[in-house]
C-alpha cells in the first residue's frame, strides 16, 4: 500500500474509521453500513468511477431534463411540493438563492438573529438590510428557543417595506417555531416566508410514516410538522444532516405559487458550483430511493430506538435531557450532567473516551444528533457510557459543579440579545480581540459549530462577548472572524 502523509486528511479519515467510532453527529447516514444493508454497495465500490462531468446522457443540473429531473421529481413527490431542486453546495447556497430572489438589492429582510452564517452572507451579496427577530431564551439551559409569531407580526408592522421573512426551524438544538402561525402573519402582510429547515429534513417523513401511530409516550410528543405542511413558501433541507446523502448535499423545496421560479433559478446558478458533483447528486438519488422503498421501516425503527433510549436515560441519576414539549424535535438528544459535577466539554471528552462522538457542546449541554443510519447498538452504547459516567461521578461526590458558576453558561447569556445596529463605517481596521470592547463590529464573529454569529456587523462588541470568545478558544473551539494574530475587524 502506498504510504500517505501521516498528518494529512486521508490518513486521519482512515485512522478515525478504523476505530469504529459511534456517530452522534452529522451526516445522518452514519457510514457505509446503511448503504450496504439496503443494496447500494455497488455505488460505494465504484465511487471513483461515478465521478464524472456533464457528458452525453448525464443531464445538466442547471437545465435538468432527464436523470437529474427524475431525482428532482422524486423529492417533489416525497415532500409533496411544487418543485424540488438538488443542491450540491449545501443548504447554504439554497438559502442565499432564496433570499436574493425574494428581496431586491438595498431591500429589507426580517430574519431570526440566530440564523446560520450563510443568511448573513446573503445580506452582503445582495446588499440587503436585516431586521432582527430575536428568539425566546430558555432560561433553564440558557439557549435560544423558538421565534414567536408575535415577534414577526410586530416587525412586519414596523417594517412594511420588508419583502421576506426567514427563520431556522428546527434550530440546532431541535426547537421548532410555530411555522403555521408565522406563515399566516407573513402572507397576510403580502410577504414571502423562507424556512431554513437544515436540521429538519426528516420531519416530513416522521409526519408521513408516523401519522397513523398510536400509543405515543406521554412524555414525548410526536415531532413538529414540517414547514412544507405549514404554509412556508420556500423550505431548504440539509438532507445530509439527518438522512442518507453525502455531506454538502441538500434539497430546496418550493411549496407555493408565490415564488418566481425563473428568478430563483437564476440566483441559484449564480451561487452554486458550475461543476456539480455527480457523487453528491448520486447520494441524493440513493436517499430518495431509500425513503421511497424503505422509509416506513427506517423511520419507525428510528423512533423506536429513540423511545427506548429516552425511557432508559430517564433512570440515570444526575442526567437531565432537554424537552420543551410539542415544539421539540427529539431526534436531537440534548444531554446535561451538571448535577454530576460535569460540564459540557467534560462530558464530551468522557464520551469520546468511550468512542462516542457528538455534534455540539454549548455550556453544560451536549447535543447528540441522531440520524437515519443510527442502529440500536449506538443508543445502547450511549446509555452504557452515560450510566458509567453517572456512577463514577456520583460515587466520587463531585457535586461542587452545580453550586458554581459554569463559565460558558454564564458568558453565553450575552448572545443573542437585542442590540442597536450601527451603520458600518466606510473605513475598517484590525484590533486585538482583548482591545475590541466598544468598537462597531465590521466582520461577523462566528463560533463554529453551530455557525450562528456571536457578533454581527453593526453591533457593538461587548466585554461579555469578548470573554466568551476567549473562553471558547481556550477550550479549543473554533471561532471564525479572528485572524492568526488574534485580531478582529472593526470600524475605524
Amino acid at each position: 500500500m502506498r504510504s500517505m502523509n501521516q498528518n494529512g486528511i486521508t490518513s486521519y479519515l482512515l485512522q478515525h474509521n478504523e476505530c469504529n467510532p459511534i456517530s452522534f453527529h452529522m451526516p445522518g447516514h452514519k457510514g457505509s453500513d446503511l448503504y450496504k444493508r439496503y443494496g447500494y454497495e455497488y455505488f460505494l465500490n465504484h465511487i471513483m468511477d461515478c465521478d464524472i462531468t456533464e457528458i452525453d446522457g448525464a443531464d445538466n443540473l442547471f437545465q435538468a431534463e432527464s436523470i437529474i429531473m427524475n431525482t428532482m421529481n422524486m423529492y417533489k413527490e416525497l415532500y409533496q411540493v411544487k418543485k424540488s431542486y438538488l443542491l450540491v453546495n449545501g443548504t447554504s447556497c439554497g438559502l442565499i438563492a432564496a433570499i436574493m430572489s425574494s428581496v431586491k438589492s438595498e431591500g429589507k429582510l426580517i430574519m431570526a438573529r440566530n440564523c446560520h452564517k450563510s443568511v448573513f452572507n446573503a445580506l452582503t451579496l445582495g446588499n440587503i438590510s436585516p431586521v432582527y427577530a430575536y428568539p425566546e431564551l430558555i432560561g433553564e439551559f440558557e439557549i435560544s428557543g423558538e421565534i414567536l409569531p408575535t415577534e414577526i407580526e410586530k416587525l412586519l408592522e414596523e417594517n412594511p417595506d420588508a419583502e421576506a421573512v426567514i427563520i431556522p426551524s428546527p434550530n440546532y438544538y431541535g426547537i421548532c417555531s410555530d411555522i403555521e402561525g408565522i406563515a399566516e402573519i407573513v402572507h397576510k402582510a403580502g410577504k414571502l416566508l423562507i424556512v431554513d429547515q437544515a436540521h429538519g429534513a426528516h420531519l416530513k417523513f416522521f409526519s408521513r410514516f408516523m401519522e397513523c401511530e398510536t400509543g405515543l409516550d406521554k412524555e414525548w410528543h410526536s415531532l413538529p410538522r414540517p414547514a412544507e405542511e405549514c404554509g412556508a413558501d420556500i423550505v431548504v433541507n440539509s438532507i445530509h444532516k439527518t438522512l442518507a446523502s453525502f455531506t454538502q448535499s441538500a434539497v430546496m423545496n418550493v411549496v407555493t405559487d408565490k415564488v418566481d421560479l425563473g428568478v430563483l433559478e437564476d440566483k441559484l446558478q449564480t451561487v452554486e458550483s458550475t461543476s456539480p458533483s455527480y457523487l453528491l447528486m448520486g447520494s441524493l438519488d440513493i436517499n430518495a430511493d431509500l425513503i421511497k422503498t424503505n422509509g416506513d421501516h427506517l423511520i419507525k425503527k428510528w423512533r423506536e430506538n429513540l423511545m427506548d433510549f429516552y425511557r432508559e436515560a430517564d433512570k440515570i441519576k444526575g442526567l437531565r435531557i432537554i424537552n420543551t414539549g410539542a415544539n421539540m424535535d427529539w431526534t436531537k438528544i440534548n444531554l446535561n450532567m451538571s448535577q454530576c459535577g460535569i460540564s459540557g466539554h467534560e462530558l464530551e471528552k468522557l464520551l469520546m473516551e468511550k468512542n462516542i462522538f457528538v455534534e455540539l457542546v454549548t455550556g453544560s449541554i451536549v447535543m447528540c444528533m441522531t440520524g437515519i443510519g443510527n442502529v440500536k447498538s449506538d443508543y445502547e452504547n450511549l446509555l452504557e457510557a452515560l450510566r458509567h459516567i453517572s456512577s463514577v461521578n456520583l460515587k466520587s461526590q463531585k457535586l461542587e459543579y452545580k453550586n458554581e458558576k459554569d463559565n460558558f453558561s454564564e458568558l453565553i447569556k450575552a448572545i443573542p440579545k437585542q442590540e442597536i445596529l450601527h451603520k458600518l463605517p466606510n473605513e475598517k481596521q484590525y484590533v486585538a480581540l482583548e482591545n475590541a470592547q466598544g468598537y462597531v463590529c465590521a466582520s461577523s464573529i462566528i463560533p463554529y459549530p453551530p455557525g450562528i454569529p456571536l457578533i454581527c456587523p453593526g453591533e457593538i462588541i461587548s466585554k461579555e462577548a469578548i470573554e466568551y470568545v476567549k473562553a471558547l478558544r481556550t477550550a479549543g473551539e473554533k471561532v471564525m472572524g479572528i485572524n492568526e494574530n488574534n485580531q478582529v475587524v472593526v470600524g475605524k
